[in-house]
């Protein structure tokens, strides 16, 4: 079986939105592409951030897993799945789950039990789950998104980029991924999957996405791994992610139906 349906699944503080050079692209290259936005991410970027909706706080990780298995479920056939971040483990788990022709997880947040001591990951991802906070929302700054996602580019051009990008977050989102609800089971037989790292992502450091892949070894699927050099966590979308698209584009091409 062979499909050119891709479903793109963005991460935290982005939309579907973030996705539309990338459809661009994929249609160049024969693929049919949908971005559906999480549960109270649905907007204009610069909407959602002046208006908060007051549920978002309480959306956990399986909330969003549930929502794409739902839009797949509505579909004809299996998709081609892309996620970033979250929305690369959001990916991992459902191919975990059968629900994927084929994958590739860039810069995927860690399912449970995988773990790294890089002083960067902790700087960058205790805002986002600080336990004081309760389920309030998250309110991107510039400052922060400048180190966590942009650390690459002037703090001018990191600047546009948020503006253009960046909406508010639950709390409850990464918090989740440290239960069950973030469980692979790394030996499962699956679709090929393609885990992709950027060298100079503090938010999910290469050496985490390599733990990650490396948890695979033993499983009866197909799985690979690329590192692309001077990339941040912002590598959908940074100068240069057609590099990006194209690797992710050439993997389905070579191992769909696999």
């Amino acid at each position: 079986m062979t499909t050119k349906n891709i479903v793109f699944v963005h991460g935290m503080y982005m939309n579907g939105e973030s996705w539309n050079p990338w459809i661009q692209q994929a249609q160049t290259r024969g693929f049919k592409s949908t971005a559906p936005s999480w549960p109270f991410h649905k907007g204009l970027p610069e909407y959602l951030r002046n208006n908060i909706d007051p549920r978002l706080g309480k959306l956990r990780f399986k909330d969003i897993v549930d929502f794409y298995k739902g839009h797949i479920e509505s579909l004809t056939e299996r998709p081609l799945l892309i996620g970033h971040s979250i929305g690369g483990l959001v990916v991992q788990k459902l191919v975990n789950d059968g629900y994927a022709e084929a994958a590739v997880a860039i810069s995927s947040a860690p399912p449970q039990g995988v773990f790294t001591l890089a002083p960067e990951f902790f700087k960058a991802n205790f805002p986002h789950i600080n336990p004081f906070k309760g389920n309030e929302p998250v309110i991107m700054t510039k400052e922060r998104f400048h180190y966590t996602f942009c650390n690459t580019q002037t703090q001018e051009s990191s600047d546009l980029d948020f503006e253009k990008y960046v909406v508010p977050e639950s709390r409850n989102v990464p918090r989740s991924t440290l239960t069950s609800q973030a469980k692979i089971k790394f030996k499962k037989d699956h679709v090929p999957l393609l885990l992709i790292g950027g060298e100079k992502d503090n938010l999910i450091p290469l050496s985490l996405v390599e733990t990650n892949f490396k948890k695979y070894r033993k499983s009866l699927g197909t799985i690979g791994f690329q590192k692309f050099a001077n990339r941040s966590h912002f590598i959908c979308n940074q100068e240069g992610w057609e590099e990006i698209a194209d690797a992710s584009f050439t993997w389905f091409d070579t191992h769909q139906g696999a």
